[in-house]
């Protein structure tokens, strides 16, 4: 599954063969557990998502809600999308350590993380990014890299 058209995150999840649905259920209880307060789940970009809702913070370049955290099932492995840790390079800096420091394979982007199984996942640095960011400084991080780029 690239992409889904699923209305909610347990949708999502019934499209997923049970191996997978199993895994992404997984993820999606992981960021959960540690979301800030104030982020919401979504099912946005056709993927589940945790944001800042619109009510909060209506002023996105894009009219969408600013995306956070989300996680999607690909057709050949797992991703989590971190957007704190791409907006913050400290929180990148700790996942990359941690996974050498682990002996572990990373497969990375600026803040797509990718991994063919559940066990691949080195989960307290993912833990300790999705849990590090309120949501007043994530938009504080949004609004100075808006300002920055004009």
């Amino acid at each position: 599954m690239v992409t889904s058209a699923a209305p909610t995150v347990d949708d999502y999840l019934l499209e997923l063969p049970p191996e997978r649905r199993a895994a992404a259920s997984a993820i999606r209880t992981l960021i959960r557990d540690h979301l800030p307060a104030g982020y919401e789940e979504s099912m946005t970009w056709g993927m589940p998502s945790y944001e800042v809702p619109l009510a909060r913070y209506p002023k996105t370049y894009n009219k969408k809600p600013l995306a956070y955290a989300a996680f999607a099932a690909q057709k050949q492995y797992f991703a989590i999308y971190l957007n704190m840790a791409y907006a913050d390079s400290d929180q990148e800096r700790a996942i990359r350590d941690a996974y050498a420091a682990a002996g572990r394979r990373l497969d990375m982007g600026k803040c797509c993380l990718r991994f063919k199984r559940l066990d691949d996942l080195l989960a307290a640095p993912v833990v300790a990014a999705i849990a590090s960011t309120s949501v007043d400084h994530f938009i504080a991080h949004y609004e100075a890299a808006r300002a920055a780029a004009h």
